[in-house]
C-alpha cells in the first residue's frame, strides 16, 4: 500500500433481481444525455444493431433480440464515474462487475484504487463515491435490496394482505 500510493475499494452494490429488465428506447435515448453514457450507449447500440441483424427473420420476435438492460447500463455508469473520478489511481485495476446472485440480489462488485493511502481520505472517498452511486441507482430503474427492517413490517400490519 505505501508503496503503490493507493488503497484498495472492494465493496459490493446489491441489487435487487426484481428491479432488473430489458430498457425502453425512451430510457435509451434518455441515458444519452448523461456525459457518462453517451460513448457506451452508442457503442451498444452498435453492436447490438449488428447483432440483430444477423438473426434475418428471427429479429421480428423481440425474445431473440438483443437488448440493453437498466443493469447493464448501470455498470456501465459506475465503471465511467469511478474511471472518471479524480480520487481513483489511474494506473490500477478498476472493475465494476457482477458477482453470483443469492438471497440478497445481485451484487455489483467495486474494485478500484484510491490515489491515496491515508485512511481519513480514503474513507471520505469511499462513502462520497457510495453515497454518489446508491442515490443514482433509481435513476436506471433499479431497486437496492435491503432486508425487511421493523418499519417494512410495520407497514405490514397497516396493510392487510390480499387474497388472505
Amino acid at each position: 500500500m505505501s508503496q503503490s500510493g493507493a488503497r484498495r475499494i472492494k465493496r459490493a452494490i446489491f441489487v435487487d433481481v426484481s428491479s432488473i429488465r430489458f430498457q425502453t428506447q425512451d430510457e435509451v435515448d434518455h441515458f444519452t444525455r448523461f456525459a457518462l453514457l453517451k460513448d457506451y450507449i452508442e457503442n451498444k447500440e452498435q453492436e447490438l444493431t449488428d447483432y440483430n441483424e444477423g438473426l434475418a427473420n428471427e429479429v421480428d420476435s423481440e425474445v431473440n433480440r438483443r437488448r440493453l438492460t437498466n443493469a447493464g447500463t448501470f455498470r456501465a455508469y459506475a465503471y465511467n464515474y469511478l474511471k472518471n473520478h479524480p480520487k481513483i489511481h489511474k494506473g490500477m485495476t478498476l472493475i465494476v462487475r457482477q458477482l453470483d446472485p443469492g438471497p440478497e440480489g445481485l451484487p455489483l462488485e467495486i474494485y478500484c484504487f484510491t490515489n491515496t493511502t491515508e485512511w481519513a481520505a480514503y474513507e471520505d472517498i469511499q462513502s462520497d463515491i457510495f453515497d454518489h452511486l446508491l442515490a443514482i441507482v433509481p435513476e436506471f430503474g433499479l431497486r437496492l435490496y435491503q432486508k425487511p427492517a421493523g418499519s417494512d413490517l410495520a407497514n405490514l400490519k397497516e396493510e392487510p394482505l390480499r387474497g388472505v
